[in-house]
């Protein structure tokens, strides 16, 4: 469903666009948060086939837009509780990051085969044949599974010659690569934080819309009034997110429109990250001292590791992820202004969240995000005149936004930097492709492998935040990779920490605390 204008995509582009709007013009915000479902969701059209259901879904949409949590459901709360907490000029996110919205959840089955009307009552009937729990029997002529019986193995759809059986798996759970989807017991999913690494996969793939995420608009729309200095860096692929004919010089000018002082590429923190990792891969894993080498990116990979494969912690590269280093880039050439952090991705929400990066990244909101705020804020994009150019980075920092880039810009470096050095690359994309290859490099079947991996399939282009279809993503981020003036940063311009805004984590860091 990714790329396509579905109307969950509707609901939840409606609710930021209605939340900035209250951020920006309401006078009476209580009631006007009162009023919004009623706005929001028409009398004559719900999607839900139930009026009331559906504006019980956007209440919560709305909580978690503005930065609130779910309310229980055995408790009278008011929709606004809390609303005074979360109208202020800067706010944490507070885990959970994603959270299912109970009455949105349509109790998908988790794991079930059913036989459909293709079935045409064959005389061979292969499925009944197979199964080795006699769970298939014929009725009417047709057959049917006694679900008591059938132990999901599937036996039976392999080899029914008309595919008339069909294996339903709830698509949130069939996206999450750590299994963190479970029951509440009445059928619904609820999420367990124990497991849930943030990557937002589940939330994107779930058709009812039942899965949501936090929000921080509203929170920053009240700093950029309160006149602090705001200053966005946005993520590599940003490039197409807004229109297919929006430039990134467009976007610049659009984004100092909507009230940013400036606006930097976080590409410059990709760039400065591929050099450090290229030295680290040249005088950690090439001289054997370490077997591999993770690289730190994309969090949902390195709280993957640290979550599931605790004994490569020390292998996850100790270079500040390309948000990070960038924040304290900007900081340094701006130590009066604030940060926010514009991307694809839901787990950097939670990154900037952790208690050693606070005081680096201000804010995080998603490309989705920022169009509901374009949008409440009136600025049509494909008008807007395009300004100063975005010319901060090299090709390898740009092309950090697809799967593989990472892996790609560090290589290149290494060539190039080290042209002695032979260097081994792999990558993984999709959170069960990490796993089999964090098992394989725990099995010592990676040695002298530079690991590259994406929780996202596709990488940063596929984040849950992302506004286009994934192809179509590649493709605008090849191109602004392309336009680069430089392929990769010059060995010659490293400079010490100091100077450029870039350091190594701390102990506290790479632990993800």
């Amino acid at each position: 469903m990714r790329g396509i204008d579905t109307q969950v995509r509707k609901i939840r582009r409606r609710v930021f666009k209605e939340v900035a709007d209250l951020a920006y013009h309401s006078e009476d915000l209580i009631n006007d948060v009162e009023a919004l479902p009623y706005k929001i969701v028409d009398y004559d059209e719900s999607q839900y086939g139930n009026i009331y259901r559906e504006r019980a879904i956007v209440r919560e949409r709305i909580r978690l837009a503005m930065g609130l949590s779910l309310r229980p459901e055995n408790m009278p709360v008011h929709v606004t509780q809390g609303l005074a907490e979360s109208n202020i000029d800067e706010k944490y996110y507070e885990p959970p990051l994603m959270q299912v919205i109970p009455s949105a959840c349509n109790a998908c089955p988790e794991n079930r085969y059913e036989v459909t009307d293709k079935c045409m009552g064959c005389v061979a009937h292969p499925c009944r044949e197979v199964c080795p729990r006699g769970a298939i029997s014929m009725k009417d002529g047709k057959s049917i599974i006694d679900q008591e019986k059938c132990i999901k193995c599937g036996k039976c759809k392999t080899v029914c010659p008309y595919d008339a059986i069909s294996h339903q798996v709830r698509p949130c759970l069939s996206a999450c690569g750590v299994n963190a989807i479970k029951n509440d017991g009445k059928g619904r999913a609820v999420i367990d934080t124990d497991l849930c690494v943030s990557c937002g996969q589940c939330m994107v793939n779930c058709p009812f819309g039942a899965i949501a995420d936090k929000s921080q608009i509203f929170q920053l729309i009240r700093a950029m009034q309160s006149g602090r200095k705001i200053i966005a860096q946005v993520a590599p692929a940003f490039v197409g997110q807004f229109g297919a004919k929006v430039t990134p010089d467009m976007i610049k000018s659009a984004l100092k429109d909507l009230g940013f002082y400036d606006v930097y590429e976080t590409a410059i923190g990709a760039d400065m990250g591929a050099m450090a990792e290229a030295e680290h891969y040249v005088h950690a894993v090439a001289t054997k001292e370490l077997p591999f080498l993770l690289t730190s990116c994309c969090p949902s990979w390195s709280m993957l590791a640290k979550k599931f494969f605790p004994e490569t912690i020390d292998k996850i590269s100790n270079e500040l992820t390309p948000m990070v280093a960038t924040a304290r880039k900007i900081k340094e050439d701006h130590p009066d202004a604030s940060v926010v952090f514009i991307g694809p991705c839901a787990s950097k929400k939670l990154e900037a969240s952790r208690r050693t990066i606070r005081s680096d990244v201000d804010f995080v909101i998603t490309f989705e995000e920022l169009a509901g705020m374009f949008e409440a804020k009136g600025i049509d994009l494909n008008s807007v005149s395009a300004g100063e150019p975005l010319a901060d980075a090299t090709g390898a920092g740009r092309g950090y936004g697809v799967a593989g880039g990472v892996a790609d810009a560090i290589e290149e470096c290494i060539r190039e930097y080290y042209p002695d050095v032979e260097v081994n690359i792999e990558h993984a994309e999709s959170l069960s492709e990490c796993r089999k290859m964090l098992m394989l490099a725990k099995a010592g079947k990676k040695n002298g492998c530079l690991i590259e991996g994406m929780a996202c399939p596709g990488g940063c282009i596929a984040g849950a935040g992302t506004n286009i279809a994934i192809p179509q993503a590649a493709k605008e981020v090849a191109g602004f990779k392309a336009a680069a003036a430089r392929k990769i940063p010059d060995k010659e311009s490293k400079t010490p920490p100091q100077a450029t805004g870039y350091q190594t984590c701390s102990a506290a860091e790479q632990r993800g605390i």
